[in-house]
């Protein structure tokens, strides 16, 4: 005779399939290729933590001998693994190298984390510095830093702000269009030619999923449209390799993530307060197939929620220059 499962055995059993449902929402996208709608880009920020309540599922399958559960949630748990493996190209140039020099990338939140970078900056000594939501009087505070005689700048207030600044000389281009500043430049870094350009899309917040992807699209078209010029895209990108809209950037063959290239591929830099424990890895220096990266680190600053991003990057002779 079978005994009918008890009030506690139907509970977890109807818990483990909503944790699991859940789970299978997000993976499914992921496995799509697509961001879909809110919750679900906002959930993708923070796909490694989703084997929490995956294995909280799978603990109720077992306490409620529910086998296809248990079944189930193993195969979330191996797609998972799969998705958490850093995304893109780890292969190194084969060129000669022609010159190194560093990137420093830090979103100082309505600049109020710009005391804590300036110190950062003379610390970590970098040769171009993109900065996002400088508003006016960060960018006033950056301006006296000595030696960095280039720069190129979206002068607004609040998170529309953006500077760039450079010990190269810098020929100011249009950059991309959006909501907030993302200015751009041709550095000239010992006799070789360079693009420099910001990144800042709006996040995918509620409301401004379409426009965040709208604006990730532009980098994407940026990306693409010069396939010889070495380039270093670099800012906040309100996006995650977990991201489709962010994924179509490396997908276009030019571009590799610094940090991924550096054995920092799933380093978090958003929150900073939990970023140590908790978070993603929003902040990237992508940089065209023309670079090797080194030395990739997180800084934490006082004031913002971003942590600065440095990354020593090597610029290689192209086998067709």
């Amino acid at each position: 005779m079978t005994t009918a499962p008890g009030p506690g055995t139907r509970l977890a059993t109807w818990a483990a399939a909503l944790f699991l449902l859940g789970v299978t929402l997000v993976v499914g996208c992921r496995s799509a290729g697509t961001d879909a709608v809110t919750p679900v880009p906002q959930l993708l920020a923070f796909l490694p933590w989703l084997l929490v309540p995956t294995l909280l599922g799978l603990l109720l399958t077992l306490l409620a001998r529910w086998w296809p559960g248990l079944v189930w949630g193993a195969a979330l748990l191996l797609a998972l693994g799969w998705f958490i493996q850093p995304y893109g190209s780890g292969a190194e140039p084969a060129g000669t190298p022609l010159a190194t020099f560093r990137v420093l990338t830090s979103n100082v939140e309505f600049g109020a984390g710009t005391p804590s970078l300036v110190p950062q900056i003379r610390r970590q000594k970098p040769d171009i510095v993109f900065v996002e939501e400088c508003e006016y009087t960060c960018q006033a505070t950056l301006d006296k830093e000595p030696g960095y005689p280039y720069r190129t700048a979206v002068v607004a207030g609040g998170s529309t702000g953006s500077l760039l600044l450079s010990r190269f000389p810098l020929r100011a281009t249009e950059g991309v269009p959006g909501t907030m500043g993302m200015p751009g430049a041709v550095a000239d870094v010992d006799g070789h030619a360079v693009r420099l350009q910001l990144a800042h899309p709006m996040p995918p917040v509620p409301g401004q999923v379409a426009l965040w992807r709208r604006e990730l699209g532009r980098l994407r078209d940026f990306a693409a449209a010069d396939t010889t010029t070495p380039t270093v895209l670099a800012g906040d990108f309100n996006a995650s390799q977990d991201h489709a809209a962010f994924r179509r950037i490396l997908d276009t063959g030019r571009l590799r993530d610094g940090a991924r290239l550096s054995g920092a591929g799933r380093t978090a830099s958003w929150p900073a307060p939990t970023a140590a424990v908790f978070g993603a890895q929003i902040d990237h220096v992508l940089v065209s197939r023309d670079f090797s990266a080194t030395g990739a680190r997180f800084l934490r600053l006082s004031d913002t929620d971003h942590r600065a991003l440095v990354v020593d990057i090597t610029l290689h002779r192209h086998p067709r220059r």
